[in-house]
């Protein structure tokens, strides 16, 4: 069984974004990038089923710029077998990428497809469904346990009212939440050896498909400080300062 990873670079989950002085996006110069943390999720639940004799072969992919290559090479740290990247300069839209993702599939006939549910860049948790809908295959989102069988898996879903239990036949594709597992470090040894693990280089137009964004970014702007609390005298004062103030009620 081979299993597909999709992983993407972002800014580190550790650093303070900074917006750029006239608006246009977030400021990346000189700041520190790593793998998505939904997607580091991914990865080690499908070099875990390797490990079990669930699947002979991780492959992870990832679509961004030549600087992709460092994240590729984590993920092959990490255990996967080879990794793909398909360069693409400048941002790219959920919809797009699941595009090109569809064109791998049909290349790598995986089993499974594991991705995080979604990047902590722009938080927009819809690529592992709409690759769901352009391939016509189960899809299991916001997974926080998997138990992969023959033909089917049973995942345990994170829904707002607890969790839910279901079963996907396969092939499928699977987005994971946070409590899915906990990431291994990549040790040093496997880091050398991630050096030497092959890593193929694509295009969009190897698998033609146009990449040009639908959505056109007006301005980007950081979210207002917080206030100063107040005290209030009691709860008729709150209920006033709520409704006349806050205009909430």
């Amino acid at each position: 069984m081979k299993v597909l990873v999709p992983v993407k670079r972002v800014v580190d989950y550790n650093v303070k974004i900074r917006v750029k002085a006239d608006g246009t996006g977030v400021d990346l110069a000189n700041v520190k990038m790593s793998m998505n943390p939904f997607d580091e999720i991914a990865v080690e639940e499908a070099v875990r089923l390797k490990e079990a004799g669930k699947a002979n072969e991780v492959v992870a992919v990832s679509i961004g710029p030549a600087q992709a290559q460092e994240t590729l090479r984590t993920a092959l740290a990490m255990g996967a077998d080879r990794a793909i990247l398909i360069t693409v300069d400048g941002p790219i839209e959920p919809l797009s990428v699941a595009k090109l993702l569809k064109g791998v599939v049909a290349d790598e006939n995986p089993n499974l497809v594991i991705l995080g549910k979604q990047a902590i860049d722009d938080d927009a948790n819809q690529t592992g469904q709409m690759l769901s809908a352009l391939l016509g295959w189960s899809q299991a989102t916001f997974a926080s346990e998997l138990d992969l069988g023959d033909t089917t898996a049973k995942v345990t879903r994170e829904v707002d009212g607890g969790l839910q239990a279901i079963e996907v036949t396969l092939p499928a594709i699977v987005t994971a939440d946070l409590r899915l597992n906990e990431p291994r470090y990549a040790s040093l040894p496997n880091i050398m050896k991630a050096k030497k693990k092959p890593l193929e280089t694509r295009t969009p137009d190897d698998f033609g498909v146009t990449v040009s964004p639908r959505l056109r970014v007006i301005r980007v702007e950081e979210p207002a400080g917080r206030t100063a609390g107040i005290k209030v005298a009691g709860v008729t004062d709150l209920i006033e300062k709520l409704k006349a103030e806050a205009g909430v009620i």
